[in-house]
């Protein structure tokens, strides 16, 4: 045992290093979730049905575009770890091209689904609320896409405190704005959910601006600076940053669909069920957004780690990440075993509610070993930038096997949203496996 901490010391101080500032940001867009859903949730339990649903949505675009511009990481690192910083700036330049167009697809795309709502069965008394709230969401796609650039970029030189702090900054901008225009305080209107909406909006711009501002004036930054504003966009660089972005987008979008789309079926049985969801959904990404900040650490040091050819650390900071993961999985198991009879109620005063988001910690907990290990392992394979194969992996884990459980265990074996949450197990551990496999054949000696 002494010798296997030995073995990795080092490289779980790097990781922890790198990977706190990552996971402190994370854990403050945890936050937010959660005080999104508490002050909707209080406010009115039809605003948090179509709060579960609209966002939900959207956790697939915006998902799949933090994915897609997870692509600048590994090039970064790698160019990084060969001190090559006139390079990192031009590629910086024209990763935000790309981001600004995939987010203008995106854009264009949930456009269309906007207009579809009324096809997808959901309550009918929800709609109302559903649409105002979409269309606000909608505006600040662009934005996030445009802040993600920049934070890539930021991790990709290992400074993960600067996005860490503007993170944190926005986030409690967006949670005092939610308690004022949700409930109409300090003179404003109780605007409910469309308050939550526009708070939402307010600080996505706001921290793409102070990004920018840091960026540019930082001293920091200024070797970047310069080979931003030197450079040009360019084919090369564009068409690199879109082969590593779209398989990662991808693959992340297929697994954040698995979930969008077991929220439809979920709608299908009733408002109390999609509140429970919205509950579980918000408490999910606990887990999610912290050992994801830890992946991040992986993308970067194995990246770092590959530009210099050492094969046998990358291997060793891929295992090291993983290690972490299940570390902070017991944790976030444990403490939500706990609290399971409590949870529901923190988020609204409705009895069925509560009893429904306490069944459904169950399935959650049996997923943390297949989520961990499918985060510590596609990281990895981003690292060394081997990202097409995840693309199909997620397509087999999440629609050939979790979703059709999810339909199976819900309706055919009538077990409802515990038999949809039943499936997530399935589909994360598979991919979890897949990417293991995957990553061990790619760096053999």
């Amino acid at each position: 045992m002494k010798n296997f901490y030995q073995i990795y010391r080092e490289h779980y101080k790097t990781l922890i290093y790198l990977g706190v500032p990552i996971i402190i940001g994370q854990v403050g867009m945890i936050i937010l979730a959660f005080a999104d859903t508490l002050m909707i949730g209080h406010h009115s339990t039809n605003e948090l049905g179509a709060a579960s649903f609209v966002n939900n949505m959207f956790n697939l675009a915006i998902i799949f575009s933090t994915g897609f511009s997870y692509g600048l990481t590994p090039v970064v690192g790698n160019l990084f770890g060969h001190g090559e910083s006139q390079g990192i700036g031009r590629l910086l330049k024209n990763s935000l091209l790309a981001n600004t167009i995939v987010g203008l697809l995106l854009t264009l795309i949930m456009t269309v689904f906007y207009f579809n709502i009324e096809r997808l069965d959901q309550p009918v008394e929800l709609i109302p609320l559903i649409k105002p709230y979409f269309i606000i969401l909608l505006v600040s796609l662009i934005f996030i896409l445009l802040f993600n650039g920049f934070k890539q970029f930021a991790d990709g030189i290992t400074d993960t405190r600067t996005p860490m702090w503007i993170l944190l900054g926005g986030n409690l901008v967006n949670i005092v704005g939610n308690y004022v225009l949700i409930y109409g305080k300090l003179g404003f209107p109780e605007m409910g959910l469309i308050g939550a909406g526009m708070s939402t909006l307010f600080s996505r711009i706001l921290m793409l601006l102070v990004f920018i501002l840091v960026f540019f004036k930082a001293k920091r930054y200024s070797v970047y600076v310069e080979g931003f504003k030197k450079s040009c966009l360019n084919k090369p660089d564009f068409k690199k940053l879109n082969n590593l972005g779209w398989p990662i987008g991808l693959q992340m979008g297929m697994e954040t669909a698995s979930f969008s789309l077991s929220t439809i079926m979920i709608g299908w049985i009733g408002t109390i069920a999609l509140a429970s969801h919205q509950i579980m959904m918000a408490v999910s990404q606990l887990g999610f957004m912290i050992y994801y900040g830890m992946g991040a650490a992986v993308a970067v040091m194995v990246s770092n780690y590959r530009g210099k050819g050492d094969i046998q650390n990358v291997r060793r900071s891929a295992s090291a990440g993983f290690h972490l993961i299940m570390v902070m999985a017991v944790f976030v198991s444990v403490l939500l075993y706990l609290l399971r009879n409590q949870i529901g109620g923190w988020f609204t005063d409705s009895e069925e509610v509560t009893i429904m988001v306490a069944s459904l910690i169950l399935p959650f907990i049996i997923y943390q070993f297949g989520d961990g290990l499918q985060i510590a392992y596609a990281n990895a394979l981003r690292g060394i930038s081997d990202v097409r194969p995840m693309m199909f992996i997620a397509f087999v884990a999440y629609f050939v096997v979790s979703l059709p459980l999810g339909y199976f265990f819900g309706f055919v074996m009538n077990w409802g949203s515990f038999g949809v949450w039943l499936a997530f197990p399935f589909g994360l551990t598979t991919a979890g496996i897949l990417f293991y496999l995957r990553f061990r054949q790619q760096t053999k000696n």
